[in-house]
């Protein structure tokens, strides 16, 4: 078992705060070395992602990037206005900059912010598609600055093609290889033109995300039932761009919502530190949401988004809940209540979520589509509704408007977060009580993801595994009843491997950003069963590293 910091939970001590001078000097400063990796683009399922201090986040590398991704958009023949966003961290702000010098001496037609707002990802998404709506030319795409919840001192740049979810694996090795080609050449070849010049351009135009999100918005969730119910709301943006969105939702639906923390600031101060005792805006973590959970008695139902707002966390008065608790609750409601969508629409997951969300599915006489880490797989599902509803247990999801078209086809916090009181409006229950009851009709499953060291050996065995080569006949005392190499759902490789029982399953995949290998168990059979189930997947690993 882990061991917790004893900071976890704590406002952040002063000496443990970023120094955002050194760290926005550095970002000017500091020039990758393209022949080291850790310096190089590289992406991840949720685009490239460093520090100016490593410099493996450095303007040299949003140059490239941006470069890159203009490149692609010719390649592709994307003329369209592209959506810029950015969060809050301190690298956002100026990667933004850079990107749109870029982006301007290239001739793209940007659409930025009205007054500077921070702007979410799943705003950026809505935008996209909203765009593109009934297009077939002059289609719009986006890019998001952010490192989603990751520490303070870290930056992190995401594209969104047309349509509007994020990048599929193709589209993001040609845009690391071009920009890798870039800083190879010291970025000699990168269009640029002085930011003071690129705000004055024709290029350039304001665009009010807000306003067309928060006007949407009640052609997706049942926004009267959470006014008529007088539900008490507390929301924490947790100093993240989700901040602009919650006051005009209150006031346009006549919502009964507090936001219990209006600071920005990108030290983060205000958020307490994590299990590791970093500064992490997880809002799926309970040390870093403890100031929330001290909260919860004073409403009916508080909930929090991450910096970039893909991500949300539920606090009932019960608890915080385990992301892949709500999830369950979330598609037994949706798909309980959206009697417009499609009959043959299913229930999309990825392959190290929950179990009960298949046994929720059988339930309600739904399908569910299994497919690899990462949210860009659902993008084709919630375009042609074969999923309703995409969702991952690292608290990312969407879902379709009622009339069954996407609404974002990228994870999106503060829809999921408002489901939540819709949820509990018309069912007169809140989503932790109505999970527990589940529970005694499905079974209680536990979850639990451990990490173990991983280099590049450990993910070429994974990457390169069949189920042939896979003896393990048994699953914690169980028969194994399945082995996956491929996701079920659309036979994409998943990086490793899923090793399946009637009681039980784990997993094991390389983090794409983390030198760790991700173990996830769940039992549906107790707490004993879950550390066989740890047991075997551990061994399972240690044997196949020795072969």
């Amino acid at each position: 078992m882990s061991v917790v910091h004893c900071d976890a939970g704590q406002l952040p001590a002063a000496e443990k705060l970023e120094c955002i001078p050194a760290l926005m000097s550095a970002y000017y400063t500091e020039f990758p070395d393209a022949a080291v990796l850790a310096q190089r683009v590289s992406f991840g399922t949720s685009g490239h992602r460093g520090s100016s201090l490593s410099q493996s986040f450095n303007e040299e590398h949003v140059y490239a990037i941006s470069q890159a991704v203009c490149d692609y958009r010719r390649y592709k023949g994307i003329d369209g206005p592209l959506f810029l966003g950015g969060d809050t961290h301190a690298l956002s702000e100026a990667a933004f900059r850079s990107a749109l010098e870029v982006l301007v001496a290239n001739g793209v037609n940007v659409r930025i912010s009205k007054d500077g707002a921070y702007t979410a990802t799943p705003v950026v998404s809505h935008a996209i598609l909203k765009w593109n709506a009934g297009r077939t030319t002059g289609l719009a795409d986006g890019i998001v600055i952010t490192p989603s919840h990751n520490p303070p001192r870290d930056g992190g740049f995401k594209y969104n093609p047309p349509h509007g979810g994020p990048a599929e694996t193709e589209v993001t090795n040609r845009i690391e290889k071009s920009a890798n080609d870039y800083l190879e050449k010291g970025n000699s070849a990168v269009k640029l033109m002085h930011l003071r010049e690129s705000f004055r351009s024709p290029h350039v135009e304001e665009y009010d995300f807000v306003k067309a999100y928060v006007e949407d918005i009640a052609d997706i969730l049942d926004m009267r039932a959470i006014a008529a119910s007088g539900l008490k709301l507390g929301v924490d943006p947790l100093g993240g761009a989700s901040l602009p969105l919650w006051e005009p939702i209150a006031d346009a639906y006549g919502i009964n919502l507090t936001i219990v923390n209006k600071e920005v600031d990108p030290t983060f101060r205000f958020v307490p530190c994590d299990k590791d005792g970093k500064i992490r805006m997880d809002c799926s973590s309970s040390y870093a949401m403890s100031r929330l959970l001290d909260m919860r008695e004073n409403f009916d139902l508080a909930f929090a988004c991450d910096p970039d707002a893909d991500r949300h966390g539920i606090v009932t008065r019960q608890e915080l809940m385990n992301p892949n608790h709500y999830l369950t609750v979330a598609a037994r409601h949706l798909f309980r209540t959206r009697d417009r969508w499609p009959t043959g629409c299913g229930i999309g997951k990825t392959l190290v979520t929950s179990a009960m969300l298949d046994r929720v599915g059988k339930d309600l006489g739904r399908n569910v589509v299994e497919v690899p880490v990462g949210f860009k797989w659902f993008v084709p599902y919630l375009h042609n509704a074969h999923c309703g509803f995409g969702c991952e247990e690292s608290a990312g999801a969407s879902f379709l408007y009622f009339d069954g078209s996407p609404w974002s086809t990228d994870k999106d916090g503060p829809l999921m977060c408002l489901l939540a009181a819709e949820i509990m409006a018309k069912e007169n229950a809140s989503p932790s009580e109505i999970y527990h009851k589940l529970t005694e009709r499905l079974g209680a499953p536990l979850y639990q993801r451990l990490d173990a060291p991983a280099d590049d050996k450990t993910r070429a065995v994974l990457n390169s595994l069949t189920p042939e080569k896979v003896k393990i006949k048994t699953l914690g005392g169980s028969p194994v009843t399945g082995v996956l190499t491929r996701a079920p759902g659309n036979g994409a490789p998943i990086g490793g491997v899923k090793i399946v029982s009637d009681d039980g399953w784990f997993a094991v995949r390389p983090s794409g950003t983390e030198a760790i290998c991700k173990v996830y168990t769940e039992s549906f059979k107790g707490e004993d069963h879950l550390c066989a189930l740890q047991k075997d997947a551990i061994d399972f690993l240690e044997r196949l590293l020795k072969t």
